[in-house]
């Protein structure tokens, strides 16, 4: 259980986080006690990820990386290891999974890092000054706490990854027990009617738990009756679907679905394996016969197909629960904020799902457990939202329209991921140990679409500067850098630069008139998206202050800037100025703006 962040004993919390970090940090490594060979280790089961490896080093060197930003430390435990071990976990543009520019270190000698990380942890948490409650501006306790919840996402996340492997890849383990209740029938779904009422979301910053930025602020919904089914779709349920061309019909398929399910080429859910016989069924070690009384795993696209499905067949329209439906019904069955108390398969009590009628909770089962649940919400931030500056890009880079909510917890959610308030978002085809529940409603739902810039003041501020009209007869301070560092630069010596803190990104553009290829490097992946989507979309929007609460939304274009032929270019990376990867060399220009005053560490640099 995550702790608490209140208390009146200085001493006992300082051991019960001392135990919060040893449990997270022992429990993480126990997962990979389990892959059967060394090798295992360097092997991409997804392809939009990096090796396993890194995950394993990943956890550790986001402790001295954060500590670092923090100036909690001076002083790093291994430089190279915090550069290699430190980015690149969502399929965003700026995660560098080009293989040429890593040499992995042997397993032995990650966890020789890991240990030196651990041995570090332990000494500052037993010295350093502790001031209950814990708030979010303390540099050190709160930044433990973010290092044991991430490696907690970690622990979820790498063993979807795990689960991916080769089935000769990994071995039993009796520390991942699986549920017994497996069985080759399933219960017959049922809707049930819910009423509506008011759902108020949001944490305050005197909240008991530990949160993520996203978390935080006040959002208020009017939820009207709707229908829920009673149970996840199980394995059984979705088996209709499958049988029946679920898997090659286009009508029960959305744009992007199709377009997805033609590049993918699956005919079934993931964690299906296909048998002479049918299909048997992939746990986290173990192939099994198919439980059809256990939830399906499947990813939003696939969700929402079968929906579509279940829709024309009977004439009556089924859809995903959005995130204020959810906690609606979490609400009306009692759930409590640490949902890992309620009887409820979650909090790693077994490590796999389990039937899905054995958990009654309120009006339905497993509103709370077994597996995640997709909703029809796209994550954003809620009103009052502000990013953690420790990290700042936690949250926003998934404000794009393209990552939705995952509501309720699965049977491996631990610590934050537990608890109700807790808000995590995946790319739409991502795998997850998620499946779903379907609703229906007679009244439309508006789905809120999402631009981070708009709700991101200081991005929307470095919007203004970077791509905004000249004020106060002042030129534009990227164009008349550009123009001085060509004063200085040789035509001839015109083939690669270096943009190092390019914020969001029109120095880089500028550049590319100039010269043959363009890095553009800053530490923020919320600048770095700015960037990427004007040089893949073509346009951003951004909100303008005018005065007061005065506000114009203003875009810029590629093609109105001169850039249009210009993206291709440019690569927009996310690193560290004081520790950037070995293979950012060989620059003819290197151009830092903006830069030295904020850096922790500008000797460093």
């Amino acid at each position: 259980m995550t702790p608490s962040l209140q208390g009146s004993d200085s001493e006992a919390k300082r051991q019960e986080i001392l135990e919060y970090f040893l449990t997270t940090f022992t429990l993480f490594e126990k997962l990979f006690d389990p892959l059967k060979r060394e090798h295992v280790f360097y092997k991409s089961p997804e392809p939009t990820r990096h090796p396993l490896i890194f995950y394993f080093g990943h956890t550790a060197a986001f402790f001295i990386n954060k500590l670092m930003v923090s100036k909690v430390i001076d002083r790093r435990i291994n430089p190279v290891y915090e550069s290699m071990f430190a980015i690149g976990v969502d399929e965003m543009s700026w995660d560098d999974l080009d293989k040429k520019h890593y040499e992995w270190p042997s397993v032995d000698e990650v966890r020789a890092y890991r240990k030196e990380v651990k041995e570090l942890v332990i000494s500052l948490i037993n010295s350093r000054p502790l001031t209950l409650p814990i708030s979010w501006e303390d540099p050190f306790w709160w930044v433990i706490l973010m290092g044991c919840e991430h490696e907690r996402i970690h622990l979820e996340t790498s063993s979807v990854l795990h689960r991916q492997l080769g089935i000769e890849d990994v071995v039993k383990d009796p520390f991942w027990p699986i549920a017994t209740d497996a069985k080759s029938s399933f219960p017959q779904n049922e809707m049930v009617s819910i009423d509506g009422g008011l759902v108020r979301q949001g944490k305050s910053f005197g909240d008991d738990y530990y949160g993520w930025d996203n978390e935080y602020g006040k959002e208020q919904t009017q939820v009207e009756p709707f229908e829920a089914s009673l149970y996840l779709v199980s394995n059984g349920e979705f088996m209709e679907f499958v049988e029946n061309g679920g898997y090659t019909t286009c009508e029960y398929w959305d744009e992007e679905g199709w377009r997805w399910l033609q590049k993918d080429g699956r005919r079934h859910p993931h964690f299906w394996v296909a048998d002479p016989n049918g299909f048997k069924y992939r746990t986290m070690l173990e192939i099994i016969e198919m439980p059809l009384n256990w939830p399906v795993d499947v990813n939003y696209l696939e969700a929402k197909a079968f929906c579509n499905y279940k829709s024309l067949k009977e004439g009556k329209s089924y859809r995903l629960p959005t995130e204020a439906e959810w906690y609606h019904l979490a609400n009306l069955a009692s759930v409590p904020e640490n949902m890992g108390t309620i009887y409820a398969n979650i909090d790693l009590k077994i490590a796999s799902a389990s039937a899905v009628d054995a958990h009654k909770q309120g009006p339905l089962y497993d509103i709370v457990g077994n597996v995640w649940q997709w909703s029809e919400s796209p994550i954003d931030g809620f009103e009052g939202f502000k990013p953690h500056p420790a990290y700042d890009d936690f949250s926003t880079p998934t404000f794009d329209d393209k990552h939705n909510l995952i509501k309720g917890g699965s049977w491996i959610s631990t610590g934050n991921e537990a608890l109700k308030s807790s808000r995590y978002a995946f790319r739409r085809h991502f795998m997850q140990h998620a499946g779903f529940r379907y609703v229906h409603s007679d009244k439309e739902i508006e789905v809120k679409h999402v631009n981070s810039y708009e709700s991101d003041t200081q991005v929307s501020q470095y919007c203004d500067f970077h791509y905004g009209q000249e004020h106060f007869g002042v030129k534009n301070l990227a164009l008349s850098l550009v123009d001085i560092a060509l004063k200085y630069q040789e035509p001839a010596k015109r083939s690669r630069v270096l943009d190092l803190g390019c914020a969001v990104g029109r120095m880089s553009f500028e550049l590319a008139k100039h010269f043959d290829a363009v890095t553009g490097i800053d530490f923020s992946a919320r600048f770095i998206q700015v960037g990427t989507h004007l040089k893949e979309g073509g346009s951003i929007s951004y909100k303008r202050v005018i005065e007061g609460d005065l506000h114009s939304v203003e875009t810029a274009d590629l093609k109105s800037l001169g850039y249009e032929a210009l993206a291709s270019k440019i690569e927009f990376m996310q690193g560290d100025a004081c520790n950037l990867k070995p293979h950012y060399t060989g620059y003819d220009l290197v151009i830092a703006s903006n830069l030295i005053d904020r850096l922790y560490e500008p000797k460093i640099f």
